[in-house]
């Protein structure tokens, strides 16, 4: 039975009998990885507490038929107990991991696994809002895996923007003559906003004000929903502000939401206080 190393962060756990757990993980090298974790629910286990949800471990397998089997995990990124304690930073992470599940199943490569880690790490350290982090982290993973959305030119015929009406389906804003009728419109702040957080503009994220930012959110959700194929079940329950505005996630589909995030009216909040933060460096949203 081969033995393999790879770096890893763990996205779910489930019990298994008394004392195991199933652990599937998201790894540098090989993809999803589902594995048997032997008595990490006893409390003398030398490792179940590093093969929790968020944490990033250096491990090592013994290669199974369907499931392979944990013998050694080294702790490289303990971003746990930091993300669990604030709730913000809780509901955002679970809604990365269970996008990067989803996403997993299709795209396992190198820049998945390293947005991932970038995005927890920056969540423990509480460097920017948790929504905006997570949504930068969305709309990036969205872009590896093939589905970039487009905030500037035409996503249909390539016209240069700025254009207002954004059709999910077609992959972000449109010209006038290629909308279909009751396509939502954005204004530009929102454009602008949802623009820096695929760049990593952190600067400008940082410096918009919270009715923007929920403005976008809910667009970058109803995004991602539509080309997962399904909803996030994480995304009810991340915290969009201090003063949270509901997303409208309606029954009919991540279009309808879209266009319900267009024409909802946010009440008047005060602006954030501006941060003196580094653009994120390498596609990740760390700093």
């Amino acid at each position: 039975m081969p033995l393999y190393r790879d770096e890893c962060v763990v996205l779910r756990t489930h019990k298994l009998g008394e004392a195991d757990r199933i652990v599937t993980m998201l790894s540098r090298q090989h993809g999803k990885i589902r594995a048997v974790a032997k008595g990490v629910r006893r409390t003398a286990s030398k490792f179940g507490s590093r093969l929790e949800p968020f944490m990033v471990v250096d491990a090592q397998f013994y290669e199974g038929r369907s499931l392979d089997i944990v013998t050694q995990a080294e702790s490289l990124g303990a971003y746990g107990a930091q993300i669990v304690a604030d709730y913000g930073a809780y509901t955002a992470a679970s809604a990365m991991v269970e996008t990067a599940d989803r996403l997993s199943e299709a795209d396992a490569g190198l820049q998945q696994y390293l947005l991932l880690v970038g995005a927890l790490r920056s969540l423990s350290r509480g460097e920017h809002h948790s929504s905006a982090t997570l949504d930068s982290y969305l709309l990036r993973a969205m872009s590896i895996a093939g589905w970039a959305p487009s905030f500037g030119d035409c996503a249909v015929t390539g016209e240069p923007g700025p254009h207002s009406a954004f059709v999910v389906q077609l992959g972000g804003v449109v010209a006038d003559r290629a909308a279909p009728p009751g396509t939502p419109r954005l204004d530009p702040a929102t454009l602008g906003v949802l623009g820096s957080l695929l760049a990593g503009d952190w600067a400008s994220v940082d410096a918009t004000d919270e009715r923007t930012r929920s403005r976008a959110s809910g667009v970058v959700a109803a995004y991602a929903q539509w080309h997962l194929e399904r909803s996030l079940r994480s995304l009810p329950h991340v915290d969009r502000s201090e003063h949270p505005l509901p997303v409208p996630l309606t029954h009919d589909g991540p279009e309808a939401t879209a266009r319900a995030v267009a024409s909802t009216p946010a009440p008047s909040v005060p602006d954030p206080a501006d941060s003196d933060l580094d653009p994120a460096a390498e596609g990740t949203p760390t700093a």
